[in-house]
């Protein structure tokens, strides 16, 4: 049978500039000292944009990793199997230095640049994001031991990828095995032990209830010993060309995340060594943890960016009702809502990131330290109701696996769950203004910076000012901790948008977040918004 002519269908995204496209994008890599990179994510941008990088994003998702235990005679292997596609995903990601550019080549803005390249790449495919991430945050955690970082960190530093399990390599990524089946995220009730050999190294036994992409080339894993936890690189081939005891018991069934694998993990008098202090093993590993947090906020924003993407490309060529969709009042509204959303996002994530930087100031050492875990929490909780929303702008399409905005919003969860669920992330906020004052000083100082700019964010300044200050120290603030992370998170972004962005998106932004007639879902913008402007924009 013949069908009839298709029509009225949306041509395929490709061949875009994913970077020039993202003007928020563009102008945030100026405003803090990365200008320098441009030419190198415009090859980036233009990369991802390209239908075969958008072929293999789909097709590592679909044919998605494969656990081979044992070789054909018996002999265990513990090798993941990935389609060809996801390696030269993450090969391009490599290449660009998406991973550890930003310790390689420190100067300023170095950072951002870094941010802006892992952006671009998440955006199209997010799945080995996981493993570039861990890599970038290896590296501050493994200076607690000399000897092991002039081992490793030249490898992490390689722009070259080779997904093999083998001896003498030049190149390096890194996962994380923290969590515990008994314990989750309370990883001092792990019962993994280490126990000393005698020669520096350590044996390690025990489960690991997460492991992520478990093909890497070594591992920060927590571990009790004597005196408490510890923090071990555990490689998985060691220095005599064997392979190190890892015993992969199964691979998660996971809502997303599918081209990346998770497992369960045996650990029988496995290899480690120790990094940091002996029982100081979450001191030593937080700050790989604050750095992949600050990665799944990067995450979250480039699921927003292409959530948007599609739903304005979709809406631009598809009519309905005799109008471009892009024309219809209630959709302009929506798109335009999302469109908002996304570029707040942006915003904070290049603020964040320039903060990170070798050269921050003491200032913003101390911003970020509580300007991280407020954004984490918010920003990826904001993305799973965003990706819903724009799923739905391509109608039955959308709901689809033959387009891309179902497989982003199974994606988008993953971020606000992995480094810190929502409770934690929010009760470490508490800690922080309670422990570290000077936190939330530094914090304050920066969102002060848009005082007068607007009576709503002004007020809402102050209203965060007055809950602040009523929950530090008290007993009744951990069941508020989501009230105060989730104000102060606004209170940040509409600073940023107020001293950065265009008026009509700036003035959007505070009164659809910040004003009285604010609703918890998307397209219910006030009336004279300047919809058109934040549309073309977008």
């Amino acid at each position: 049978m013949v069908t009839h002519e298709v029509t009225n269908q949306v041509p395929r995204r490709i061949g875009v500039d994913e970077f020039r496209a993202n003007i928020a994008l563009v102008e945030g890599i100026r405003r803090y000292d990365a200008g320098w990179a441009e030419s190198d994510l415009e090859r980036v941008g233009s990369l991802v944009g390209t239908e075969e990088f958008q072929d293999d994003a789909e097709r590592a998702n679909t044919c998605v990793p494969r656990l081979i235990p044992f070789d054909r005679v018996g002999n265990r292997l513990d090798e993941v199997e990935y389609d060809p596609s996801y390696h030269r995903i993450i090969a391009e990601a490599a290449r660009a230095g998406a991973h550890t550019a930003a310790w390689a080549e420190p100067r300023p803005g170095a950072n951002v640049a870094r941010a802006a390249a892992f952006m671009l790449f998440a955006q199209i495919e997010p799945g080995h994001a996981c493993p570039i991430s861990m890599t970038h945050a290896a590296v501050p955690a493994l200076a607690a031991n000399q000897e092991l970082a002039a081992k490793w960190t030249p490898r992490l530093l390689s722009r070259e990828y080779d997904g093999t399990l083998r001896p003498g390599k030049s190149s390096a990524l890194f996962g994380m095995a923290m969590t515990e089946k008994q314990g989750g995220s309370d990883v001092r009730a792990n019962t993994t032990r280490a126990i000393g050999s005698g020669d520096g190294s350590w044996l390690l036994t025990g489960h690991k209830w997460f492991c992520s992409a478990p093909m890497s080339d070594g591992f920060l894993v927590l571990a009790q010993t004597d005196a408490g936890l510890g923090c071990f690189l555990v490689p998985r081939v060691l220095d005599d060309g064997t392979r190190n005891t890892f015993l992969i018991q199964r691979l998660k069934d996971k809502l997303g995340n599918r081209s990346n694998a998770s497992g369960e993990i045996e650990f029988d008098r496995t290899v480690g060594f120790l990094v940091g202090e002996e029982g100081r093993g979450v001191r030593t590993i937080i700050e790989m943890v604050n750095r992949t947090r600050l990665d799944c906020i990067f995450g979250s924003a480039a699921g927003m960016r292409q959530a948007v993407t599609e739903a304005l490309w979709h809406a631009r060529h598809r009519r309905a009702f005799g109008a471009l969709l892009v024309d219809q009042p209630a959709m302009t509204a929506v798109i335009a809502d999302l469109a908002l959303e996304s570029e707040a996002a942006t915003a904070v994530s290049l603020r964040l990131a320039r903060a990170h930087d070798d050269d921050a100031p003491d200032a913003d050492r101390a911003f970020r330290r509580l300007a991280t875990a407020v954004t984490k929490y918010w920003v990826c909780k904001r993305g799973p109701g965003h990706a819903y929303e724009a799923l739905e702008c391509l109608g039955g399409n959308g709901y689809t696996e033959a387009f891309p905005l179902a497989r982003r919003y199974r994606e988008q969860p993953v971020m606000a769950v992995w480094e810190g669920s929502g409770n934690v992330i929010a009760l470490d906020v508490l800690r922080a203004i309670t422990r570290e004052p000077e936190t939330l000083d530094a914090f304050d100082a920066e969102i002060s910076s848009a005082r007068g700019a607007h009576p709503t964010f002004d007020a809402h300044l102050e209203a965060t000012r007055r809950l602040a200050r009523s929950l530090a120290g008290s007993d009744s603030a951990p069941g508020q901790a989501r009230r105060l992370v989730g104000a102060l998170a606004l209170s940040l972004q509409a600073s940023l948008l107020l001293r950065t962005a265009p008026g009509a998106v700036s003035e959007a932004f505070v009164s659809a977040r910040l004003g009285e007639n604010r609703s918890t879902l998307y397209g219910e913008l006030d009336p004279g918004t300047d919809l058109a402007a934040i549309l073309a924009r977008a």
